[in-house]
């Protein structure tokens, strides 16, 4: 079957793990028999300071081709971070109505956590985070800039459908693994938004009776997933505490350098878009050292998104063996490899 992928590489060291990736799966793709094209899209930071826009106007109509997104990472020293991320990634993600955000995280054989108590295997679990609506919403400003009672306001914004929906993928997710979902809330202290997060999570749970779970408050969850990582399986969250916790748990595993993403439409009406958790690192770009696993472990996801879940397995099982060897592990990871070693090694596991 053919596919064909838009790539925006982005910022800083973006362009160099989508190329790192787009070698791996050009092998995978011919081990397996797919048809891959790319269509490279160089909006970025860069576009911004020459052109005043992070894409063009029908930027949004040359993605809608797509079959799927994969993203680098955007972000420049110089170019402040909201203009970076509304002027591409929520947009993106807004205007393909990609209201799930898949994080999942994991503790693999040859990595460390800095936790001292953690093994691998004792780390698996995924964040599904609410990606178009929540605490991130448009609606708000400032008022009297610049006097002594400048104010800012932001509203959060929570609906039934946004929080229904993301409930139920992640009680579905969570029947596809080890059958336990957490919910994370703040309601003892945000007095409305959190309690109706917790009445309607409580209201799909009724609909997925073959699901255990239960409801963390935010900050008591952030110290339990630092003190007992291995007790969570799914953690359904909204989009700024999902946002967070993504994060937290990346480290508890050892480097934000492995974390994947995928926005995902579920309807299949719009394409999804894949890209690694990790920032533009402008401070190694250029340096290649850039660690790909967080780009090539979203292209697993994109994979099996597309219905080839045997050729997603066959790439995951190369990013393990990857990991599990001391010289293809980079910096981030406590090894000395870079980025072009770890695209060899990922090569030969796939054609091995």
């Amino acid at each position: 079957m053919a596919h064909e992928i838009g790539v925006i590489p982005g910022d800083g060291i973006g362009p160099e793990v989508i190329d790192a990736t787009r070698t791996v799966l050009d092998a995978v793709a011919d081990v397996h028999d797919l048809e891959l094209s790319w269509v490279e899209h160089d909006w970025s930071c860069r576009r911004y300071a020459q052109a005043g826009t992070m894409m063009p106007e029908d930027g949004l109509d040359a993605l809608a081709r797509h079959d799927a997104i994969l993203l680098g990472a955007v972000g420049w020293p110089g170019v402040p971070d909201h203009v970076s991320l509304w002027g591409l990634l929520i947009p993106i993600r807004r205007h393909f109505r990609q209201y799930v955000n898949e994080r999942p995280i994991a503790l693999f054989e040859g990595m460390t956590s800095p936790l001292r108590a953690v093994e691998p295997g004792g780390l698996d679990l995924v964040v599904v985070r609410e990606n178009v609506e929540g605490e991130y919403s448009e609606i708000g400003g400032r008022m009297n800039r610049g006097f002594p009672d400048e104010m800012a306001v932001q509203e959060a914004v929570f609906t039934r459908a946004g929080v229904s929906r993301i409930a139920d993928h992640a009680f579905d997710l969570a029947r596809r693994r080890r059958g336990y979902l957490t919910s994370a809330t703040k309601s003892n202290g945000i007095v409305h938004t959190m309690p109706f997060w917790d009445e309607v999570v409580r209201e799909r749970a009724a609909a997925h009776p073959d699901v255990r779970w239960d409801s963390e408050l935010i900050d008591a969850l952030a110290a339990k997933i630092v003190l007992e990582p291995g007790r969570f399986d799914v953690i359904v969250a909204s989009n700024l505490f999902g946002d967070i916790l993504s994060d937290l748990t990346a480290a508890v595993a050892g480097s934000i350098g492995i974390a994947p993403s995928a926005n995902l439409d579920p309807t299949r009406e719009h394409p999804s878009m894949f890209e690694p958790v990790h920032g533009s690192a402008p401070d190694i770009a250029g340096k290649g050292i850039a660690n790909p696993i967080g780009t090539v472990w979203s292209a697993v996801l994109m994979l099996d998104h597309l219905g080839h879940g045997e050729a997603a397995a066959h790439l995951m099982d190369a990013v393990r063996r990857s990991l599990r060897e001391p010289a293809t592990r980079t910096r981030d990871l406590g090894g000395s490899a870079s980025t072009a070693e770890v695209v060899e090694a990922l090569v030969a596991a796939v054609r091995a």
